[in-house]
């Protein structure tokens, strides 16, 4: 079974990542919406200003869940992630036009302000593990990066 494909699988049928961040007062969640890239790379918009975005700052190193599985009595389905977060300068109409796509809204102008205060963020993942509780019961698997 091809793992990495698996795990894509999990990107394109989930909607939220929980972020893990750590700041001087300690660890903080906070669930984005997300986009990704076929390399892994986790993208989403967040106010500069939020305790998740300010402990990316100070800190980049992250970690995540995304979950696929919803329902009652469906196989666990998910990806836990760790790496390196990090602020995006750019505007990134390419990232604009996935976010809106993806919430099902029609895609901005290019002259569209979809940011309005916010920024983009990126996510590099340096571990992967699949939770693919149909396939392999409770024991994740590394995901080859």
């Amino acid at each position: 079974m091809n793992l990495k494909k698996r795990a894509l699988e999990v990107l394109a049928n989930a909607h939220l990542m929980s972020l893990a961040t750590q700041d001087e007062a300690g660890v903080w969640v906070a669930d984005v919406i997300f986009i990704y890239d076929d390399d892994f790379t986790i993208y989403w918009m967040s106010e500069p200003g939020t305790r998740h975005s300010k402990a990316i700052e100070k800190n980049p190193q992250v970690a995540a869940t995304i979950t696929a599985s919803n329902k009652k009595n469906e196989p666990n389905f998910g990806i836990q992630l760790e790496g390196h977060a990090k602020k995006i300068d750019d505007a990134r109409y390419d990232l604009a036009v996935k976010h809106r796509t993806k919430r099902g809204h029609p895609a901005p102008a290019e002259t569209d302000d979809i940011l309005d205060g916010d920024s983009w963020y990126s996510f590099t993942p340096l571990r992967i593990r699949l939770i693919d509780e149909a396939n392999f019961g409770f024991v994740a698997q590394d995901v080859e990066l």
